[in-house]
């Protein structure tokens, strides 16, 4: 096969990379909600949208047609409204969530890996105890704890993501700081702390962004199922748990679209997300090889 041939077919195999493709859908699912959340406000107040907390007196369970495009709950709620709006509430606690979690668990990670000792023990301990619990569980505790709310949602699951931080940073940076680069920094005298922030942190920080994104798309599920069980956001809040909790009841006599657009909405966020991490992680595994 000449040179040209094989040019020709190695362009061929990167257009038609499955994982390519997967990932630009799941970038398109995903910027398509963050429109969404974005925009909601905005056509509520030119009147495209119903007031998602208010309740229509009339009509109730309202099947999905052109004046109700996802139809009406059986508490006279416009579905349609209600599902868009809780994109907005989805991904101010996600974002919330995720970022607290990274920003106490990188730290913790990087100094535990880097100075090792008792630090590095008794962190091990603490962070494998709270990992060994399953995530809604946890997250269900300390929702009873906190209380409702964004904030508080967003603390109740971003204690159980801490762990998953520190345990990823901490590996990475045992297997870093012995690499020459680090030895050379000591030996001319350089602080700790520029060790951590300018060296280690570089090498060690390729791989967050991918946790990032998978945790992302776990805790919209699990705030659905603390939504769901009444301990996530108030309940006048558009959420898509607590919307699948008010439809529970409606199922059985036939309203089946007060569940399955949130649902749906659920599912294609968590997916848009789960595909733009494995595409993150195949690329960061891709350039450290």
């Amino acid at each position: 096969m000449t040179t040209t041939a094989k040019a020709r077919v190695s362009r061929t195999r990167i257009r038609f990379n499955p994982s390519v493709i997967l990932t630009i859908i799941g970038l398109i699912i995903t910027i398509s909600f963050i429109a969404i959340a974005l925009l909601a406000p905005a056509f509520q107040e030119i009147g495209w949208l119903q007031d998602p907390t208010e309740a229509l007196s009339n009509p109730v369970h309202e099947p999905p047609g052109a004046d109700y495009w996802f139809g009406t709950s059986r508490q006279g709620y416009d579905v349609f409204s209600r599902t868009l709006f809780g994109t907005q509430a989805a991904l101010k606690v996600v974002i919330l969530a995720t970022t607290i979690s990274s920003v106490i668990g990188v730290p913790l990670g990087l100094v535990s890996g880097y100075l090792g000792g008792k630090i590095d023990k008794v962190l091990i301990f603490f962070m494998d105890t709270v990992y060994t619990l399953p995530g809604l569980l946890l997250s269900v505790t300390l929702a009873f704890v906190v209380g409702k709310g964004v904030v508080n949602a967003a603390i109740a699951l971003s204690i159980a993501y801490i762990p998953q931080y520190y345990r990823l940073v901490r590996n990475h940076t045992t297997s870093v700081k012995t690499e020459l680069f680090i030895e050379a920094a000591r030996a001319m005298g350089a602080p700790t702390s520029r060790i951590l922030s300018r060296y280690l942190f570089l090498n060690v920080i390729q791989s967050v962004p991918v946790l990032f994104t998978l945790n992302a798309a776990d805790a919209i599920l699990i705030l659905g199922g603390l939504g769901f069980l009444g301990l996530g956001l108030p309940p006048e809040t558009p959420e898509w748990g607590h919307d699948l909790r008010l439809a529970l009841d409606a199922l059985p006599i036939g309203i089946w679209w007060s569940a399955t657009f949130p649902g749906l909405a659920m599912t294609l966020m968590v997916t848009g997300l789960s595909l733009v991490g494995e595409g993150a992680g195949e690329f960061f595994n891709r350039k450290s090889r």
